[in-house]
This record gives C-alpha cells, structure tokens and sequence, in this order.
C-alpha cells in the first residue's frame, strides 16, 4: 500500500511537471491576424522590408532586382524560409532561369541550409520556381568565431542569379513565408546575448542631437511573440526535475522494500 501511494503521487507529479512542457511545444508563430501582410519587397538590407512570421508577404519586381525582407527569430526556433517566384510568360523568355534565396543573420553573415532547394533552375515553359532554406536552430549564445545563428533579425534575399541578358527586366511576382519550428531544451545552451542582434535601419527624423551633431537610431519595430528571449523556458528544466523525483522515489522505494517487517516475533527483545 505504501508503495502504490508513493507511484500515485510520483505520477501526478509527473504530470504536473510534463504540462509546461507540452505547452511549450506549440508552434511558435502566431502572429495577430490583424496585421497586413506586405505587398512589397526592399531592395537591399537597409531597406528589407519587414514581416512577421507566420505571414505571406508578396512583391512584385523586375527579372534581376534583388528582393529583401527581414523577420525575428529568438532562441530555440528552427526557422524555415519559403519563396515562390511567378516568373514572366514563357513566350516572352528566351531561356531558363536560375533563383536563388539566401538568409543572413542581424550580423549580415549568410546562413547555412540545414536542408531544402535553395537554389532551382526553373525550365524555359515553368509558370514558376519554388524555393527553401531551414536554418540550423538559433542559439542563446554562440563563441565570437562561430557562424551559428543567434536570436535577433534576420534578413531574406531572393534574386536571379543565371539567365540570359535578354530576359532582364521582365516583370515577376513573388511570395514568402517563414514559419519556425520550436526545438525546445534540446537545442538549450548555457549563456545569452545581452541584447538581440536588431540593427539601426535608419536614423530617426528631426532627433538629432544638437550637441553631438548624432542621429538616434531606429531599431527593427519587429520582434517574437512575447518579446526577445520568450523561450527561457524550456523541457530541459522539465525533465531535469522528472530526474529528480525519480532519483527520490527510487531511493524511498528501494528502502521500503528492503527494510523488511521489522522484528520477528519469535526473537525476544533482548536478543
């Protein structure tokens, strides 16, 4: 009976301690449904237009502009980046095309696919060419010579990069989304960034300081639901307190299971 009350309450406690976990799990873009996706694209990084994750921004363009948007992304989020170029009628092209899309961190450092087509030739009769990237796992903290992503914004460049001199300027459209994945504490590392990687993008109008004759900065107006470093919380510490309270039932289990019924009634007292 002691031992059936013990696994009752090792269970409600692990139940207890499992829920923030599973909570934790759900997808992590959400953004507002009241918000407008863009319909246009920048045409470089100060310019990237910014969307929220979650959203489909569109633009429409030129064969040969470089098209820019930029997006959050914290710790503990695997983002995936998806483009669709609607290229020119076919009757107008002379040849395929080759699309290419890259992701750069806030640093401007471009990022390395995990997996997916970032890179496709589109055939001279293809209505269009759909393109992909999955990052590695942003990261809390990194060493200063690491190339690993790092909470903060960043930035989405979708470009021609081989087609024939001719097929220059005809128009495209275009489409993008990015959706993350939260990997949880898996992915969890000790140390942070004091501050999100969320370069100045322009300087603010009509506030510069007289005295030193400086510009305030405008930061990135976009930033994770929840605000910077949301994913504090993480399974790790779940199952660091299921270990725990497993270690300490198995000790209390082990005792009442070998410290027997006590003393025989055959032995007298004094024995």
């Amino acid at each position: 009976m002691y031992v059936r009350r013990v696994l009752s309450t090792a269970l409600l406690l692990l139940g207890i301690a499992a829920a923030p976990a599973a909570a934790d799990s759900s997808p992590s873009a959400s953004p507002s449904g009241d918000s407008a996706a863009p319909t246009q694209a920048g045409t470089s990084f100060r310019t990237a237009t910014e969307i929220e994750q979650g959203q489909q921004a569109t633009a429409s363009g030129s064969t040969g502009d470089y098209l820019y948007w930029s997006f959050p992304a914290d710790a503990g989020q695997r983002p995936t980046v998806k483009a669709t170029v609607k290229l020119p009628e076919a009757s107008t092209r002379h040849a395929g095309q080759t699309w290419q899309l890259d992701v750069y961190d806030g640093l401007r450092r471009r990022q390395a696919c995990q997996y997916g087509a970032q890179t496709r030739t589109a055939a001279q009769d293809a209505a269009s060419v759909e393109l992909a990237c999955t990052l590695r796992t942003v990261r809390s903290w990194s060493e200063t010579w690491a190339n690993d992503p790092l909470p903060g914004t960043y930035y989405v460049r979708l470009t021609v990069t081989g087609l024939q001199a001719s097929d220059l300027g005809l128009p495209v459209g275009a489409e993008v989304k990015v959706d993350s994945k939260d990997i949880g504490g898996s992915a969890a590392v000790d140390g942070s960034l004091a501050k999100p990687l969320v370069p100045g993008i322009a300087t603010s109008a009509g506030k510069s300081d007289s005295d030193s004759g400086s510009s305030t900065a405008v930061l990135s107006s976009i930033e994770p639901d929840g605000g910077w470093a949301s994913g504090w919380w993480s399974d790790r510490w779940v199952w660091t307190a299921i270990g725990g309270i497993l270690a300490a039932l198995a000790g209390i289990g082990g005792y009442a299971l070998t410290r027997g019924s006590g003393r025989p009634s055959r032995v007298p007292p004094g024995a």
